[in-house]
């Protein structure tokens, strides 16, 4: 499956597989988006994301979480 920003329910749900120990309120959002970037699956231009889309990743990582 691939990923794109819009998809930020299944990022955040790839990240909680990929870092089941990580708690997200502790992620920057820097390093969030370095570590969306790193995900195999995320295939989105890597300039098309803003605050607001790492904002609604976060949340649903901290509901996932």
């Amino acid at each position: 499956m691939e990923l794109a920003w819009s998809d930020s329910t299944d990022i955040a749900i790839t990240l909680a597989e990929n870092y089941p120990e990580q708690d997200p309120h502790l992620v920057r959002f820097t390093d969030l988006r370095r570590m969306i970037l790193g995900l195999a699956e995320f295939t989105d231009d890597p300039n098309h994301c803003g605050e607001r889309v790492l904002e609604a990743v976060m949340l649903a990582w901290i509901d996932e979480y």
